[in-house]
């Protein structure tokens, strides 16, 4: 589960990301009482199989709910849970059809399971974290949108590149940036690479100064703008 929001005396609406359909939205009646027959078990982050009714509305109705893994340690950490909000709102804004993609969910069953291991008690801010750089760059990816930093989008060369252009989705040279373009290090451009390559588990064991991050995410952001004509919200908080 995503993200949820309080609905009506005792309800909550949910935002759904499962294996079989994409995304999709459910409300669970009643989760809020005392005697909730759902329990603990409807919480952000939590991975469950459900059972949803299909009624006549946009929502389906949550009937049944088995646990599969609560991942509290997400949520019961503050640097984690700041990480683990930055991922659920790239799902949110990047996957946002009813439908399949198998790809998209193992990644955000494995990005969860790696938010968990992230040590107690880790500090800074969370929009730098290389977790969730990593799993950002891998949504772009299962987008269509990844960035191509290998060579210049607009002329070839892979001599002398300086940044990255979002409207042509890759990196360009000294002599094809224009003025829009997000300049990167040469040290921004390896750990793009690697954050793209390596696997979520590994990512924090790169190694990237927080110039690469930062020049990560400022591809990030420009992508999201770009091609979405978004911006997240967890990343400016």
């Amino acid at each position: 589960m995503l993200r949820s929001f309080r609905f009506a005396e005792a309800d909550r609406v949910l935002h759904l990301y499962s294996s079989e359909r994409g995304r999709v939205g459910a409300i669970a009646k009643g989760v809020r009482k005392t005697k909730s027959r759902f329990g603990a078990r409807l919480e952000p982050f939590s991975h469950v199989e459900l059972m949803l009714h299909q009624g006549s509305g946009e929502l389906h109705t949550v009937t049944g709910a088995s646990l599969v893994d609560a991942h509290r340690a997400t949520r019961e950490d503050p640097y984690r849970l700041s990480v683990g909000l930055v991922g659920a709102e790239a799902m949110l804004r990047l996957f946002v059809e009813e439908e399949q993609n198998e790809r998209a969910f193992e990644a955000l069953t494995r990005f969860l399971d790696v938010v968990d291991a992230i040590p107690a008690g880790s500090r800074g801010q969370a929009s730098l974290d290389p977790v969730a750089l990593a799993f950002q760059l891998k949504l772009l990816w299962l987008s269509g949108y990844v960035p191509q930093l290998e060579s210049c989008v607009e002329c070839g060369g892979v001599d002398e590149l300086v940044g990255y252009l979002a409207r042509a989705g890759g990196a360009v040279c000294t002599a094809c940036a224009p003025d829009e373009t997000v300049f990167l290090s040469p040290d921004g451009f390896r750990g793009i690479h690697a954050l793209i390559w390596s696997s979520l588990a590994e990512a924090r064991r790169i190694g990237l100064g927080e110039r690469s991050l930062r020049d990560a995410l400022a591809v990030v952001v420009a992508s999201y703008e770009f091609h979405g004509g978004f911006r997240l919200r967890t990343l400016t908080a």
